[in-house]
Order: structure tokens, then sequence, then C-alpha cells
């Protein structure tokens, strides 16, 4: 079985000129992979500094968008991992998060980093099936 880049537009091309080592999403077999991204202002591909609810819609399109492109979609999510600078935005971030799995939500954790390489708060990768 190989490992398919699937590249996500214009997000793949955000990540390069970061000159992120990473892949926007990596399909196996029926398994998709998708990187966690800064939340980047869809018309610009700059990182928004906004409040942390704005930057959690952020993120999340830019989930369903990945998913998407990949023949997935968010209700075949089975697990995210959630990076915030903040447990204190720990509310915030799960009243948006419950817009996008209103029902059978994946398997998630959340965990406190102490910053990124940028004006942002919060980055979710997810592991999806197809």
């Amino acid at each position: 079985m190989t490992r398919e880049v699937i590249r996500v537009e214009p997000l793949s091309t955000y990540l390069e000129g970061w000159k992120a080592p990473t892949s926007a999403v990596r399909r196996h077999g029926d398994t998709i992979y998708v990187s966690g991204f800064p939340p980047f202002d869809p018309e610009t591909g700059e990182v928004v500094d906004t409040p942390i609810e704005r930057q959690t819609e952020l993120v999340l399109e830019q989930m369903k968008l990945c998913l998407e492109t990949a023949g997935s979609s968010l209700e075949n999510v089975l697990k995210c991992n959630v990076c915030c600078t903040s447990v204190e935005k720990f509310a915030a971030v799960n009243a948006i998060y419950a817009r996008y799995f209103p029902t059978d939500p994946p398997a998630r954790i959340f965990v406190n980093v102490p910053a990124w390489p940028g004006h942002f708060d919060i980055e979710i990768d997810r592991v999806a099936a197809v």
C-alpha cells in the first residue's frame, strides 16, 4: 500500500511559504492524516491574530477543506489533537468545536503548548477514515 500526498490549495502553498517541512494531507489506505495548521486568513494566507473563537473557526474550516479534498468529511474524523497556548481558552475552543462535531464527536486530546512561531493560539491535527 502506498502513501499518497494530497495537495490542498491554498493551504499547501501557505505551508510552503512558511518553509514548513510537512504535507497538508497524507493518505494511507483508507486513512487520512491532516496536519495541524495555524489560523490562516483564507484570502491572504497570512496568519490572523484574532480572538480564540475566530482562530478555532478558521482552523476547523481548514480541517473541513482538507478532509473534503481527500475524499472524507468531518463525520469520518476518528481523532483530533488540539494544541492551544492556554488552558483558560478551553471553554471557548469547546464551544466552537462542538458546532463542528455536534453528535458522536471524535476522540480528542487538548494539550497546552507554551507558544507557536507566530501570533496564534491554536492548531488541530486529525486522523479520519475515507
